[in-house]
């Protein structure tokens, strides 16, 4: 009895939820359990410096609309969002003296960084007297605690996906608060307006406001759609870039504004008449997520450091005009040109030409894909810490249950198979939108009267090749020759 009139009185004070990358009120438990208190405060603090990786620039167009987004749901509900600035152990403690809030919760994030201060702050306002609880809601599993049989984590896909599936049922999604009571005395919020995280000049994001509805509602939407008119043929859709069949969800995944347990559910619910083996391949990309984000927690410098040593004597190339070439698409091959300029343009990529973009850049370039992953930080909207990095290192042949350095993609051969038509380069590299399917792939391949006719003028108007494709392959093969026996 003593403790539930605690837990009463508890809950008669104010609650902090604070947010971060959960900006949703669907499935939130840290929400939930702050809603059990009389008045809550909701909380997103900005921080300057710190031990976390600065969010590029397209994550940050993407920052400033979900918030904007949450605002309006949660002053909805009944309790408007505080945004504050600076170091939240020094800002939350603040908020507490003021408000005499008794309990803060906030749902676990797992980037190395953000582990630690997190630790650290729980520990510090528990000793202070106040209840602090954390949640999952970010992942399908907790990739602190998953371990193989032989007490490591796993290395390999498919045992670690294995461990996982028969699990991801069993947490179904929260529903969102009724309605939520605001604290009287809450601090000010600052104004988002003044944060900066839009670009202003340039405004470069016309392109990302064409294409996405970023917050809550805008990930409800973009689910629906694909439950509807995607996911039928995924499994062999997928991998076409000029088709709309992959699900547009990463980006809303990154930011939190949908969880996977809300994914698997409406999956699992759909009506849809896909196959069996549409459905598997989707749960298994749900999956590359976990995966990433349980090497991260257990490589704490995935972005920095070549999960194979061997690749610590790879001989990577400094290339000054190379580097700018693939990063304007400009190369000469027009898959990974699209690729780059619907990155661009879009903040996003097509998965399959990302493996593409990316091997180019490692192999044909030999240019070290730190690079690359830094490049996709900046510019996508649903970059994060795991899946990029453990993305790009697959690519490499540096990660965990890499593709082998010397798979080398063709870049010509995956766009005839994949492309076959070229509907997607002549999206996206509108120079070449009269080439014929023959020659839209290798262009400095057709005839003189076929690139007069298509209005191509290769060097002017579209660039040569910067590097020959067979002789990359064999530079790449050679430099990995001289270190595939390393120790």
């Amino acid at each position: 009895m003593l403790g539930m009139t605690k837990d009463v009185s508890l809950h008669q004070q104010p609650a902090i939820v604070w947010l971060r990358n959960d900006l949703r009120v669907s499935d939130n438990a840290a929400l939930s359990a702050a809603s059990r208190h009389a008045t809550l405060i909701p909380v997103f603090i900005r921080q300057i410096g710190g031990p976390a990786r600065p969010l590029g620039g397209a994550r940050q167009w993407w920052l400033h609309h979900a918030l904007e987004s949450l605002g309006n749901k949660l002053e909805e509900l009944g309790a408007p969002l505080v945004l504050l600035t600076g170091d939240p152990a020094q800002i939350l403690p603040q908020i507490i003296e003021q408000t005499g809030a008794s309990a803060v919760y906030w749902n676990r994030r797992y980037d190395p960084a953000s582990q630690t201060r997190d630790a650290a702050l729980k520990q510090a306002l528990s000793d202070d007297g106040i209840e602090v609880e954390s949640f999952a809601g970010q992942l399908l599993h907790e990739p602190t605690r998953l371990r193989t049989g032989g007490g490591s984590y796993y290395r390999v896909y498919t045992p670690f996906w294995r461990a996982i599936e028969g699990d991801i049922e069993n947490r179904p999604p929260l529903s969102p608060p009724a309605s939520l009571t605001p604290c009287p005395n809450a601090p000010a919020s600052e104004n988002l307006g003044d944060w900066g995280l839009l670009p202003v000049r340039p405004d470069w994001a016309a392109g990302l406001r064409e294409t996405w509805s970023p917050g809550e509602d805008g990930a409800r939407a973009q689910l629906s759609k694909f439950l509807d008119k995607g996911l039928v043929g995924y499994a062999e859709q997928r991998d076409l870039p000029g088709v709309a069949a992959t699900s547009g969800l990463s980006p809303h995944l990154a930011n939190g504004e949908i969880t996977p347990s809300q994914i698997i559910e409406a999956l699992n619910a759909s009506d849809a008449d896909a196959t069996p083996k549409d459905r598997t391949v989707f749960r298994k990309e749900v999956g590359w997520r976990e995966f990433s984000w349980h090497l991260l927690v257990n490589q704490p410098d995935l972005a920095r450091v070549n999960h194979n040593p061997k690749f610590n004597a790879f001989p990577w190339r400094g290339d000054d005009q190379a580097l700018p070439a693939w990063q304007r698409g400009r190369t000469g091959y027009p898959i990974v040109d699209a690729g780059m300029r619907q990155l661009w343009h879009t903040g996003w990529m097509h998965n399959r030409v990302r493996m593409v973009a990316a091997s180019f850049l490692t192999k044909h370039l030999m240019i070290d894909w730190r690079e690359g992953e830094a490049w996709f930080w900046d510019t996508l909207v649903d970059a994060d810490p795991a899946s990029n990095a453990a993305s790009w290192q697959w690519v490499a042949g540096s990660g965990a249950d890499a593709a082998p350095y010397f798979r080398i993609f063709n870049p010509i051969i995956q766009g005839e198979k994949f492309d076959p038509d070229g509907d997607y380069v002549r999206l996206h590299v509108p120079e070449l939108a009269r080439m014929p399917a023959k020659y839209i792939h290798k262009p400095w391949t057709a005839p003189a009267s076929v690139l007069d006719e298509a209005g191509v003028s290769l060097g002017h108007t579209y660039p040569e090749p910067i590097v020959d494709h067979q002789a990359a392959r064999n530079r790449a093969l050679a430099a990995y020759e001289k270190i595939k026996d390393a120790a």
